[in-house]
């Protein structure tokens, strides 16, 4: 009897050691070895997924990328892009801020990549975005805020369970664009679930906050930036406002009325299929191939960028070495896609109504510090909207301006204005950026992203 009972003790003692190992190393199942034909890096990678919900077997896809330099000290971020349906790893990693961008076959090294400063984390958020799915097909049918931001705090949880070393970490939630949305509401889940994330702030760039006002602010954009005449100006102020035309066409996806379709049609007349309304500077990328070669040579040799970016990220995130890569499955798709919305999930379109300056006040009472950025060449949620609102919002709240309206400067060059209220709401401009403002301006908005993570001001004009 004796040696059977040491067998048993010996068995369940290296199970128990066998536990223990696996669960340690969770995260190494997830580490990424290499990306195809990327530069070579001094920092780790992982990638995979989070199950949010067993039973209906839907999973979030991650690609989470280490500090180039002492990881363990430096702070922990979550990126979340808007559509609403659109990817963050796409977009915000390789697109934006990540260490790398696709060019052609290969990836290029990002020299004002984020992580420079922190432990960045990007989620494909809701399920039907990106790599992301939900094994159930009906949910794609019923997607709004309310399940995202659920879901998105269950990945959190779970992925502080995958990675405990990040989980006392200071923790900071950012996005833009419809991420307007998404991040107050995950932040003041947080808030209001007392989960221990230490969660220190929130940004959102060029946000979604108040439909009627960041709608309507884009006739009085593209009439003093020169893209639409007089006449067109006061027609689409007072016969049919850009608000009303979106919320027909989008949120009821009904027809647009005979005066709302006169004016849309010469709005778009007048500003042109040739100019990116995300960033009004910015050339657009070109359809023939002999064209779009000779502006990205021009390109290369001037301002160093590739306007097809996301054309190029596409390509390059549908090949097969790419997906083993990143650990990366199809599961009731043929091909990712960079914005799901219509074409996966059909999103409930009228939560972009839905006002966020509540959800921010009560962040801020909460002691949640706030930083709202716009790229000042944004016409789709400009930059008048924005302030106007965050001006609402400090004055709804009692909060006393204690930075007065003044430039910020990088590398000796007005980088933007900036406003600040008290000692937790910011505003600021990155002037020459458009709605993703790292893509065109990526110095200034490293910059941006260093001071608000490091809870520095912004850099005021230099001595002489």
């Amino acid at each position: 009897m004796q040696p059977r009972q040491w067998i048993s003790v010996t068995t369940i003692c290296a199970a128990l050691i066998q536990a223990c190992l696996t669960a340690n190393s969770l995260p190494e199942a997830d580490k990424i070895t290499s990306l195809p034909h990327q530069p070579q890096a001094n920092f780790q990678q992982y990638a995979g997924y989070i199950t949010v919900d067993e039973k209906q077997q839907r999973s979030l896809f991650y690609y989470f990328v280490e500090a180039e330099t002492d990881p363990a000290s430096k702070p922990l971020v979550l990126w979340l892009n808007g559509g609403p349906g659109c990817s963050s790893v796409g977009i915000g990693a390789f697109g934006e801020h990540g260490p790398f961008k696709p060019s052609g076959d290969i990836l290029l090294k990002n020299d004002f990549s984020w992580n420079r400063v922190a432990n960045m984390l990007y989620l494909e958020s809701p399920a039907g975005v990106g790599f992301s799915y939900s094994a159930n097909k009906s949910f794609y049918g019923f997607v709004n805020d309310e399940i995202t931001a659920r879901d998105n705090l269950v990945f959190l949880q779970r992925w502080f369970d995958k990675f405990p070393d990040y989980k006392n970490r200071d923790f900071f939630i950012i996005g833009e664009s419809y991420g307007g949305h998404y991040v107050p509401q995950l932040a003041l889940l947080i808030v209001q679930s007392k989960l221990k994330f230490n969660l220190k702030a929130i940004a959102i760039g060029n946000p979604l906050l108040d439909f009627n006002t960041d709608l309507n602010s884009k006739a009085e954009y593209l009439w003093s930036h020169g893209l639409i005449s007089d006449a067109t100006f006061e027609i689409f102020t007072s016969v049919c406002n850009y608000s009303q035309i979106y919320r027909q066409s989008v949120i009821q996806n009904a027809p647009l009325s005979p005066d709302c379709t006169a004016v849309n049609n010469q709005v778009h007349t007048e500003v042109s299929k040739f100019i990116n309304n995300y960033d009004v500077s910015l050339d657009v990328c070109l359809s023939s191939v002999v064209a779009q070669s000779q502006m990205l040579n021009q390109l290369q040799n001037t301002e160093k960028l590739d306007v097809c970016v996301e054309d190029e990220t596409h390509t390059y995130f549908n090949r097969p070495d790419v997906q083993d890569a990143l650990h990366a499955r199809l599961i009731g798709v043929e091909n990712w896609t960079m914005c799901s919305n219509r074409i996966v999930i059909k999103y409930e379109m009228q939560n972009l109504e839905t006002p966020m300056l509540p959800l921010l006040g009560a962040l801020v009472n909460s002691g949640i510090r706030i930083l709202v950025y716009s790229g000042d060449q944004d016409s789709v949620i400009p930059l008048t909207g924005t302030r106007t609102l965050v001006h609402r919002l400090a004055k709804g709240l009692g909060l006393k301006t204690t930075v007065p309206y003044r430039v910020w400067f990088e590398e000796k060059q007005v980088a933007g204005w900036t406003q600040v209220y008290g000692d937790v709401l910011s505003f600021a401009t990155i002037r020459g950026a458009g709605h993703e403002a790292p893509i065109t301006q990526p110095e200034r908005s490293l910059l941006l992203f260093s001071s608000f993570v490091g809870g520095k001001p912004l850099p005021e004009a230099l001595s002489h």
